[in-house]
């Protein structure tokens, strides 16, 4: 299935020139995974700590940077998708899915932090954000974030 990946840098210095392809890769793998068969459209602004901070404040009033922020388009229930229920390009018809802001900085951090590095880090926080989007979330320890956490995990391939 062709998806769009509509990705931007909010600051052209910002390095990891990987990461558009990375990114490119994980969505097109987290909609493979959910069985998405209709073209969709996700928009991607890949930024540093001090920009995720300021949408993350604006948005959530959580004045703080995050690794990523997840802006969906339609409502939307895990493991569910229904292409019909969804907003659509009026010229192409794909499925628009949302926006997502991925902080480089964050990604390089835990990436070293958790000892797998920044290409896998920046994926799966692209397929955390790809989940969001389609209606999974992680808002309390219940039911719902094992669900999101075991898609996680059978996207990227973790045992």
């Amino acid at each position: 299935m062709q998806h769009e990946v509509l990705i931007s840098r909010e600051k052209p210095n910002l390095g990891h020139r990987e990461a558009a392809g990375l990114v490119r890769k994980a969505v097109g793998r987290a909609l493979d995974a959910e069985g998405i068969a209709v073209p969709c459209v996700v928009s991607v602004m890949l930024t540093d700590d001090e920009g995720i901070r300021t949408v993350n404040k604006e948005f959530r009033n959580v004045d703080s940077a995050t690794d990523v922020l997840s802006f969906p388009l339609n409502e939307l229930s895990p493991g569910r998708f229904d292409p019909d229920a969804c907003e659509r390009d009026l010229d192409s018809g794909a499925v628009l899915l949302g926006d997502m802001m991925i902080s480089l900085e964050r990604c390089e951090k835990q990436g070293e932090e958790f000892g797998h590095g920044f290409g896998r880090e920046i994926q799966y926080l692209t397929v955390h954000s790809v989940l969001h989007l389609l209606g999974y979330d992680h808002i309390d320890e219940g039911e719902m974030k094992k669900q999101m956490r075991a898609q996680e995990k059978a996207i990227m391939g973790d045992s």
